[in-house]
């Protein structure tokens, strides 16, 4: 990767850790209260080591098949990334996410809870909630995530808070709200919520987690098998 490439990644990093700065002290809060989860799905291992140089330390996928080729090629890196698992998630491919994944954000259902717990004993986890309802989405329905996180408190898993995805065409921050009202409810640290578009405003409505992608790595090139 190019000396340019390298630069660009690292200012793109920056920009983006600015902005979370302004907007966590216009919400009233720290930049330091705010995690940055540097998203690399479609990016190369190469690319992702970039951003671990220029001070990323958390790193996102939504893809087993991404994750399981990036992660061990830079298992030695120094720093060494934290991988976050944020996508939807088939309980066969847990077993051989488990050596990787230091928290798995999408847990959104009771058997992908006990595989989970099987394979990763006392893992760190976030409920997905569907705030919107959304049927092409993953997440559990905002009435069952109470249940959930009681059920995978009992199967010994770490529950640190919410994570959600809102709807790509319509105002975030009532969905933004929603969560951030829930994580207070179940008295959880962690409201994971806001994306490159809008993790501003997430940050204005309570997030204190945003999973950043392409501003941080540049637009993704077209890719059909997306799910969101």
């Amino acid at each position: 990767m190019s000396r340019t490439s390298a630069s660009r990644v690292a200012e793109n990093l920056a920009a983006v850790r600015e902005r979370i700065t302004i907007a966590a002290r216009d919400a009233g809060r720290g930049p330091a209260d705010v995690t940055l989860v540097a998203v690399t799905k479609t990016v190369s291992a190469p690319r992702v080591a970039e951003a671990l140089d220029a001070g990323a330390c958390d790193v996102g996928e939504n893809r087993a098949q991404e994750l399981l080729a990036k992660a061990p090629e830079l298992a030695a890196h120094e720093p060494c990334p934290r991988w976050h698992f944020i996508g939807r998630l088939q309980r066969n491919k847990v077993r051989a996410l488990a050596p990787f994944v230091a928290r798995w954000q999408s847990v959104d259902r009771t058997e992908l809870a006990v595989e989970i717990a099987r394979h990763a004993p006392g893992a760190s986890v976030l409920v997905q909630v569907n705030v919107a309802g959304e049927a092409q989405k993953g997440g559990c329905a905002p009435d069952a995530a109470p249940d959930l996180v009681a059920r995978c408190r009992d199967l010994g898993l770490g529950v640190d808070g919410l994570m959600t995805v809102p709807p790509f065409a319509a105002d975030p921050d009532p969905f933004f709200v929603q969560l951030r009202r829930m994580t207070d409810e179940l008295g959880l640290s962690v409201c994971s919520m806001g994306m490159s578009g809008d993790f501003e405003r997430a940050i204005a409505c309570g997030a204190t987690m945003v999973r950043v992608g392409s501003a941080v790595f540049g637009e993704r090139p077209p890719d059909r098998a997306a799910q969101r």
